[in-house]
């Protein structure tokens, strides 16, 4: 099926100037030719562009367009591939569809190009899975990460691991083809040194996850205080709009509202909540509950408190009672436009959300709290699939180094070794047998 031709919309439907159709498969530049009056597609050159009609089989003309040429194998797929670039009209788009069909072109299925790329050796499958998160990037930061991956980021860091352990399990499977002789090939010393260096990046990239993942999916930051401590001015003065109600009155606030903002790069998902604090009522009960357990989800808390009528020692005891030691927190004594202000200390940045007074230096340290330098080449996992196969790949090495402190035979240590290589191979999408057997018989000569 992969030698099939398919054909589908490559932009999203709606209001544009332009749409694009995308042929690919080795009969795409046949079919294309077929419809196509102009330049002879078949014989153009890769990475060309020309004008001309795209033509019913009467000789009635549906569009005038750009066919663009790309050559097996210098495509996205890897295949023979041409795009019409033509008028946006729904119309337009399924008559030049429907003429590519009655080709002998087929539909694609959702992901299918980029299925293609990963199957002919254009990608391997993280880079494959950044394309979607390219698509789906809605700040600098989730860009930059999805570009990072796509470019083989996360890919060279993990090669690097998997060449490592691939060699030493070779060493391992060849042992145990000379178990009678007593042989061993792999010094036991240098494999509990290895494994331990593994693991302690693979821990780095586990630990990243928490990290990349808000990033990828913006920093959720929840904003806490007491009622009237003027939290919803704050989520509005940071959105530029009246998103919250605003009262004097206290619990106004009794469900979460979540808004995202984009913030020098980083997007932070701005969660307001209601005011903590014990209640008789029922409702704003739910919402102080609610509060507590966004608070527990939170990459960033921002505690905000009436800078008018609370002493920083009892807000401090507040932000400690909450018991979330690992999570970011920025205090914020609120209201300091108004008399007399409470004396604080250099660990509370004063500001006034109404008049957002200090609003600039609460955004820096927002994005100084989340430590994300966008010009280190830090590699972060973003992916939830990958954190988890790295775990187990993990846990496999753990396993395997208990089993070298305890003196276990070859075979259970290649047989933890491997299952750490499958692990790390299944990010990638590429199968580790078959390089364990190229590796034995390509460096040892164990015999014809």
């Amino acid at each position: 099926m992969n030698n099939h031709t398919i054909v589908a919309l490559a932009t999203p439907q709606g209001l544009g100037a332009i749409g694009v159709v995308r042929l690919s498969g080795d009969d795409a530049l046949r079919i294309a030719q077929a419809i196509f009056a102009g330049k002879n597609l078949l014989t153009a050159a890769s990475h060309s562009a020309h004008f001309g009609r795209i033509t019913q089989p009467s000789g009635e003309v549906i569009d005038e367009v750009v066919a663009t040429v790309f050559v097996a194998p210098r495509s996205y797929t890897k295949q023979n591939t041409v795009e019409f670039s033509c008028h946006n009209s729904p119309y337009i788009l399924e008559q030049i569809i429907n003429l590519c069909l009655q080709q002998g072109a087929i539909m694609a299925t959702a992901g299918e190009f980029t299925l293609r790329a990963f199957l002919n050796g254009g990608l391997d499958l993280s880079q494959a899975e950044a394309v979607a998160d390219l698509i789906a990037s809605h700040s600098a930061a989730s860009h930059r990460l999805a570009m990072q991956q796509m470019r083989g980021g996360i890919s060279s860091e993990l090669d690097v691991l998997r060449e490592k352990l691939i060699h030493f399990a070779s060493l391992i499977e060849l042992e145990l083809d000379f178990g009678e002789e007593d042989v061993t090939f792999a010094n036991r010393t240098d494999l509990q040194a290895l494994i331990q260096e593994i693991l302690d990046k693979i821990n780095a990239l586990v630990q990243s996850f928490a990290l990349g993942n808000a990033l990828k999916n913006g920093v959720p930051t929840a904003i806490l205080g007491k009622p009237n401590a003027g939290k919803s001015t704050l989520l509005n003065s940071l959105l530029g709009e009246e998103r919250a109600i605003v009262s004097p009155i206290p619990g106004t606030t009794r469900d979460t509202i979540e808004e995202v903002i984009n913030i020098r790069g980083l997007a932070f998902r701005i969660i307001d909540t209601a005011g903590i604090r014990q209640t008789t009522n029922e409702i704003e009960a739910i919402g102080v509950k609610k509060a507590m357990e966004q608070a527990q989800k939170a990459g960033l808390i921002i505690y905000v408190y009436d800078a008018q009528k609370q002493p920083i020692a009892e807000v401090m005891q507040e932000v400690a009672a909450l018991n979330l030691p690992n999570t970011h927190t920025i205090v914020c004594a609120n209201k300091i436009d108004l008399a007399p202000v409470q004396p604080i200390n250099d660990a509370v940045l004063g500001i006034s959300a109404q008049h957002k007074t200090n609003l600039e230096d609460l955004k820096g340290l927002m994005v100084e709290k989340i430590g994300y330098n966008a010009h280190s080449n830090q590699i972060l996992v973003t992916n939830l699939r990958h954190k988890q196969a790295l775990e187990q790949a993990k846990a496999a090495l753990e396993q395997a180094l208990a089993g070298l402190s305890a003196g276990v035979s070859g075979d259970f240590l290649a047989m933890d070794i491997r299952h750490a290589t499958q692990q790390i191979a299944s990010i990638t999408g590429r199968i580790d047998v078959e390089d364990l057997l190229a590796n034995i018989f390509s460096k040892f000569c164990i015999g014809k």
